[in-house]
């Protein structure tokens, strides 16, 4: 069905970009669901208090970013919609990208932790499609990058 929505759109918007995803391979990520509680440390604390870490950082959202995570290059998609009950982002990931265009995923209601990968130089367009998850700020993320 997701092939059928992307030949759907390539038909309709006639632009050369929805053609060059078309022809690109698709490069299926996948954002690890969770960081897990025994991956979260809390060093060092004030004198005096316990840390303690009572469970996972559920994944709460994605986006392709320009360059490392430390420079802060966040995007903005060319794109958004509503798809049933998901939101869409469309990003065009063209021009120069002298530090590497990067997958980031967030976790924690409000993104206070991220994991990043580089994508391939290659990469020109990356979809993201985001919905509530069932627990407490956590999303269900699809990211398809070509």
């Amino acid at each position: 069905m997701l092939f059928e929505a992307r030949v759907a759109w390539v038909m309709l918007s006639g632009s050369a970009l929805p053609l060059l995803a078309q022809s690109a391979p698709s490069t299926q990520l996948a954002c690890p669901e969770s960081i897990p509680a025994t991956s979260i440390q809390l060093q060092p604390v004030p004198s005096g208090w316990t840390p303690y870490v009572d469970g996972p950082l559920y994944l709460s959202g994605a986006a392709p970013i320009d360059g490392r995570p430390q420079r802060r290059g966040q995007l903005v998609p060319g794109s958004e919609r509503k798809q049933q009950r998901w939101s869409v982002a469309r990003y065009r990931l063209e021009g120069s990208y002298p530090d590497g265009k990067w997958l980031q995923c967030s976790y924690g209601a409000y993104g206070e932790i991220s994991l990043s990968k580089r994508l391939d130089d290659g990469v020109r367009f990356c979809e993201i499609s985001y919905r509530k998850g069932g627990k407490a700020g956590q999303g269900e993320v699809r990211v398809d990058c070509r």
